[in-house]
């Protein structure tokens, strides 16, 4: 058996044998899984409901719009100690040192009923950051990671292509140009609200020569530490009657979708044709896989916050939110989407781009959006 599945068939044993040490037969009580950074606990719902969180101290808090079972016991696993289940309410206990969580309601699907889903980070490093003091206004309904999230956010952004590979070219642009500048000014906009940002480049330079290795190394970097998003930034090019803005995140294109984008953006030609299999490949595995739906809902309000606000500052065409299989947001472990600011091609957004105003204005947008799914001032 191969070095992954033998990991994954251990993962899925421990969080049965955790999940069967704490139910002892209780509805109201999680499966409890250990995975590489965070604790995942999941309560099965009656049925898709509201949720609100709060963190105080070492507490997580999350209210309901459904009741459950009355239910409390220990937890055993990295960051957690208890768990507390009253009607509509459902308190963790936070071990010493961990005060963050990520929350979320999954719909039914796959066999499963619907979920409400705890993240709480494991590490030591996301456990040593810095507390900061709860929020005094009534929690938000959480649908991304938590409000109150007591870890500094920290965005990987990723200027697509550079070095070797320029992108899209027109008579307006190139692709990598567009998109570094947009990426160095939308880092300028979130340092200012209290983000941490890191850039997959920060010149014009490729990570690899090789295109696999170069994608693989750009959305490795949002699964270093504690990241809470990676933005994958790029421009679109087709005839010049193609324009408008659309925001991508990872799973099976839609039906007629444009293919052709996603064998361009993950290199184009032979390359691009096999990493855009592989990452086929991957979407379809990950259609059964709770951890998958989870970062694929979360991806799914980033791209939809993206979307609408770089639509609202630019008046764009709108040509909404999608999904494909680009490679470059294959494998992070965090919400990932893949935006593209509009088509270098056109004789209408060329210019636009090639306007250093113009990508102020999207990098606004493209930061306020981000701020939005952090629920950060």
């Amino acid at each position: 058996m191969n070095s992954p599945a033998k990991d994954r068939m251990i993962r899925t044993v421990r969080t049965i044998l955790l999940g069967s040490m704490l139910l002892g037969g209780a509805q109201a009580a999680p499966r409890v899984g250990q995975h590489d950074g965070f604790t995942r606990l999941v309560f099965n719902l009656p049925t898709v409901t509201t949720a609100s969180s709060k963190v105080t101290g070492q507490s997580v808090t999350v209210t309901l719009g459904a009741a459950l079972s009355a239910e409390q016991g220990p937890l055993s696993a990295p960051g957690v100690t208890a768990y507390a289940v009253a009607g509509r309410t459902v308190t963790v206990t936070l071990a010493k040192g961990h005060g963050s969580a990520k929350v979320s309601v999954l719909p039914a699907a796959s066999g499963q009923s619907a979920r409400l889903v705890i993240d709480v980070p494991s590490s030591v490093a996301a456990a040593a950051v810095p507390v900061r003091p709860p929020a005094a206004a009534t929690p938000s309904p959480v649908v991304r990671p938590a409000s109150t999230s007591v870890v500094r956010p920290r965005i990987v952004l990723d200027p697509g292509h550079g070095g070797v590979d320029p992108g899209a070219v027109s008579r307006w642009v190139k692709e990598e140009d567009v998109t570094l500048d947009v990426a160095l000014r939308t880092r300028a906009e979130l340092l200012t609200h209290g983000v941490d940002v890191v850039l997959t480049r920060s010149r014009d330079e490729h990570l690899s020569a090789d295109k696999k290795r170069d994608l693989a190394a750009r959305s490795g970097m949002a699964n270093n530490g504690v990241v809470s998003a990676f933005v994958s930034i790029h421009v679109n090019s087709a005839s010049p009657s193609a324009q408008g803005i659309e925001t991508y995140y990872f799973g099976q294109p839609l039906a007629g979708g444009n293919r052709s984008l996603a064998v361009l953006e993950n290199g184009g030609g032979s390359v691009g044709l096999e990493l855009t299999r592989q990452a086929s490949g991957t979407a379809q595995k990950e259609l059964g896989d709770i951890l998958a739906q989870a970062k694929i809902a979360f991806s799914r309000q980033l791209a939809q916050k993206v979307q609408a606000r770089l639509i609202a500052a630019t008046g764009a065409v709108n040509r909404g939110v999608q999904t494909d299989a680009f490679y470059v947001i294959k494998n992070p472990t965090t919400p990932a989407i893949l935006v593209e600011l509009g088509f270098g091609s056109s004789p209408v957004e060329g210019p636009k781009l090639a306007s250093a105003a113009y990508r102020e204005v999207l990098a606004q947008a493209l930061a306020r959006a981000i701020l939005d799914f952090l629920n950060t001032k």
